[in-house]
């Protein structure tokens, strides 16, 4: 019986998913235009047709969602002057673990006058998903960034639920070479009680993040002025040059309508994949 799981074990970690994307894009004559791309494993980015000056691109993962043990890597440089919004085709699923942790990892460069717009859809969560994910973001200081991010604790409309799992999410930003923001958010073990917490998320299924940078003062008033029409638990502030807003809710459209009024606020341009 013991040979059989470990064959069985061997088979499982042999199969495990693994893609890489590294690219990078370049501003000339005032167009983004992408330079070269690397692709691996199940992960493909698409760039559909431009939309003004700006260049978008869409990321698929052919394997058809995360599960424990595979690991993808997302590298990309946007050069001086150049404007990337980058999406996903659909919401990213992370299936039940019984091993190792799926490793996510997001390694993004800014350069002088250049602007990336980080704008996923969510990212669903199982019972027992286990999910270790970084950022890596290393910005100019005349560059601009927004970084949208959320994550969804099991298909409540579904009627399925987190109970345990893993999930570590850790963001690192420096701008000028200079780290500016550190954070590192682990939820493990019995996650659905800690998420009942009034501390933690009060009962809710859904946390998001967003990241704006340059950010101050005057736009967090603009943001605030849209707090009537907010369903979930929206908070934000601004400090070291940039903005960020957090978000609670009890379920995945409700957060996603707040995201979206927040980033209405900003001037943002949603990805058409949003609006479907």
């Amino acid at each position: 019986m013991r040979s059989d799981v470990s064959v069985t074990s061997g088979v499982f970690e042999a199969n495990r998913a693994r893609g890489a994307v590294r690219f990078d894009v370049h501003a000339r004559d005032g167009v983004t235009r992408r330079g070269v791309l690397h692709e691996s494993g199940s992960l493909r980015v698409r760039f559909p047709s431009p939309e003004g000056e700006g260049l978008s691109g869409v990321f698929v993962n052919t394997a058809g969602g995360v599960a424990g043990g595979d690991s993808f890597e997302i590298d990309i440089a946007a050069g001086q002057g150049s404007r990337l919004t980058l999406t996903t085709a659909a919401a990213e699923k992370v299936y039940r673990a019984p091993g190792a942790a799926a490793q996510l990892s997001i390694a993004l460069n800014v350069a002088a006058g250049a602007h990336l717009s980080w704008l996923p859809q969510e990212t669903i969560l199982f019972d027992r998903a286990r999910v270790h994910r970084r950022f890596d973001i290393e910005l100019d200081d005349a560059a601009s960034l927004l970084l949208c991010e959320i994550v969804v604790f099991g298909r409540a409309a579904m009627g399925e639920r987190m109970e345990q799992g893993e999930f570590v999410d850790r963001w690192r930003l420096r701008r000028g070479g200079r780290l500016v923001f550190a954070e590192t958010i682990r939820l493990d073990g019995n996650i659905g009680a800690k998420l009942e917490r009034s501390a933690v998320a009060k009962g809710g299924a859904a946390i998001g993040t967003a990241l704006i940078v340059p950010g101050d003062e005057a736009l967090i008033e603009r943001i605030r002025a849209a707090s009537d029409s907010f369903s979930g638990e929206v908070g934000i502030s601004a400090w070291n040059g940039f903005a960020m807003a957090r978000f609670c809710a009890q379920d995945a459209a409700r957060l996603r309508a707040d995201m979206m009024a927040v980033l209405a606020r900003t001037g943002t341009a949603l990805p058409r994949l949003w609006l479907n």
